[in-house]
């Protein structure tokens, strides 16, 4: 299963904190186009029906079926640029 680190827990409880229903919001992990060529991540008020859910220390990821697939032995990390703009990075577990 996708893991959080620290700082993506953060990230994304700081991108959902201002968001309608705070207590169910989110990112959403989902691919796009044929299999798994490419995955796009969007804030999300609550997980589709076939949806995977990462609870990290207050942090919801939403994992589309073949995100979670793609993503079952990855970590989920975050960071910030000078400008305050947060980029997420996906790595290996362990790492």
């Amino acid at each position: 299963m996708l893991t959080l680190t620290a700082n993506a827990a953060q990230a994304i409880r700081d991108l959902t904190a201002t968001a309608p229903e705070p207590a169910q919001s989110g990112i959403r992990i989902s691919s796009e186009g044929e299999g798994a060529s490419a995955l796009t991540l969007s804030l999300a008020t609550a997980p589709e029906p076939a949806d995977a859910v990462v609870e990290s220390d207050g942090a919801r990821v939403y994992l589309d079926p073949v995100a979670a697939t793609v993503l079952d032995d990855k970590s989920l990390d975050a960071g910030a640029d000078d400008q305050g703009s947060v980029s997420f990075l996906v790595t290996e577990q362990g790492m």
